[in-house]
């Protein structure tokens, strides 16, 4: 099996949650999707193979986001997810890479169950609202209310991408949006809205594990000033990717070798 990929199902108390396992390390990683227009299912190959990195040291878990969710859910909802489904699975200080709304579950984490991790990662995400990140939010929202597939996927991957990226994909746009759109709406639209409840700033200097900050110093979708500030919260160590933005966790060659470097030391 490639990397001993799998897609399993968890019954928790109210929901089975759905991930992916790969790698077969003795040391735990869980790693925490940013806002996505798809489940994580039928992506089990596709992750081993982009975090393949990690695959002989560590045991990796990745969670979908509860299969129901509501009006209000906020990203610490999401954490208290994780940590029940971490503590159905018997794991606790694991380490722990959060990317974009990711990293936000992931502060939340940290804070409401030390136990459960060892080291943090927070890769282009925020611990607060900005007025980049709103405005970008609301955008994705109006066009997924007006039903505009094409615009969401295309601005999407404008804002998060490199403007050198998204000159050489852009004759595939059209493709993108098609592959990419969202499969469900309404689901799309709460988590998207649950980006903005992050408000975690204010207890960071709660967390004493080590953390890794990386952001991109051209963050079209939450500002390089939001890596700045946590980092600055937190007084540790960060990387900030020139001319790179939100999508620097794809293109930086180097990005999994710091994130993997910082984990083993």
């Amino acid at each position: 099996m490639f990397y001993n990929a799998r897609e399993q199902k968890l019954k928790l108390d109210d929901m089975h949650l759905d991930y992916i396992t790969f790698g077969s390390g003795r040391k735990t990683l869980i790693m925490i999707q940013g806002l996505n227009t798809r489940s994580i299912k039928g992506a089990h190959i596709s992750l081993a193979y982009m975090y393949r990195k990690f695959a002989q040291d560590y045991t990796v878990y990745l969670f979908d986001r509860r299969p129901v969710v509501y009006e209000g859910i906020t990203v610490k909802d999401f954490a208290a997810d994780i940590a029940a489904a971490m503590d159905a699975l018997g794991l606790s200080k694991a380490d722990v890479f959060g990317v974009s709304q990711g990293g936000m579950i992931a502060q939340h984490l940290a804070l409401d169950r030390p136990d459960l991790v060892n080291k943090l990662v927070l890769a282009v995400t925020a611990s607060r609202n900005n007025e980049i990140m709103e405005s970008v939010i609301d955008r994705w929202i109006e066009l997924t209310e007006a039903g505009d597939m094409k615009a969401l996927v295309i601005d999407m991957a404008e804002k998060m991408y490199s403007d050198s990226y998204v000159r050489r994909y852009k004759p595939f746009m059209g493709l993108l949006a098609i592959l990419q759109r969202p499969k469900d709406v309404s689901r799309f639209i709460i988590l998207a809205k649950s980006c903005l409840t992050c408000d975690s700033y204010d207890k960071l200097e709660r967390i004493k594990c080590p953390v890794l900050v990386l952001g991109g110093k051209d963050d079209k979708v939450v500002g390089s000033e939001a890596s700045v500030e946590i980092a600055s919260k937190l007084g540790c160590d960060i990387y900030l990717y020139e001319h790179l933005g939100h999508a620097a966790y794809e293109e930086a060659r180097d990005f999994n070798s710091r994130v993997y470097s910082f984990l083993m030391s």
